[in-house]
């Protein structure tokens, strides 16, 4: 009976405690993240604006929200200046500058497409036009994959089938991955979203859309 009883017991404590986790922790997590990343905003330009502009104040006085409302208006100031001032010519020779230094045209390559796939939805619309499936890396196996439009140019002419270009991302860094020239008829159609196909990847198939419907590439235009 009291074997029972703790076992009841114990089983009560863990079914609860892990409701409990699975209930507050996502609410805990994206609490604390929109929580840091404001106090972050609030401490990254203003305080050191006004030590510059005031440089008898040693501890600036902080007012929640001001410095990331600060820090917001510096970003579009800077955003004008870069689309109407600085222009496309100036970014291209910026581009060739870093090109010539390992360490930093790695660093620069790899903020620039992770700022892009997360904030340039214009762009990321034009490189992601659907989702589909592709047999890599053997026959058998299958992989998420990204079209990105119809392969052209040289490389088009040196095969005889029409290829898409796809973009194949890596786990749990999307921003990363494999450049496939796959056959328009080799692609397995998929009823997922970009957002979605995201998800899944960045969480190695632990975050999986409701939805999972294929469709056969013969039943359908291809898009």
């Amino acid at each position: 009976m009291r074997r029972r009883f703790f076992s009841f017991i114990r089983e009560a404590v863990r079914r609860y405690f892990v409701a409990g986790i699975l209930f507050f922790a996502p609410i805990g997590v994206t609490v604390w993240a929109i929580v840091s990343i404001i106090v972050w905003l609030d401490n990254l330009l203003l305080p050191r604006f006004i030590k510059l502009v005031m440089p008898g104040i040693e501890d600036p006085p902080s007012i929640p929200l001001v410095g990331m409302l600060f820090t917001f208006v510096v970003i579009i100031f800077l955003g004008v200046i870069a689309r109407h001032l600085l222009g496309g010519e100036f970014q291209r020779a910026w581009e060739r500058l870093l090109a010539r230094v390992p360490i930093a045209r790695s660093i620069y390559g790899g903020v620039k497409q992770l700022a892009e796939a997360i904030f340039a939805s214009s762009a990321q619309s034009t490189r992601f036009r659907r989702v589909v499936l592709v047999e890599y890396p053997r026959r058998g196996v299958y992989a998420l994959a990204f079209t990105t439009g119809h392969a052209k140019g040289i490389v088009q002419e040196a095969t005889e089938q029409e290829m898409i270009n796809c973009f194949v991302p890596t786990t749990p860094n999307p921003t990363s991955g494999f450049y496939l020239l796959v056959p328009e008829e080799d692609l397995i159609e998929i009823s997922l979203s970009v957002e979605d196909a995201f998800k899944l990847v960045m969480s190695a198939g632990l975050v999986s859309p409701e939805s999972r419907a294929v469709a056969d590439p013969a039943d359908g235009e291809p898009g």
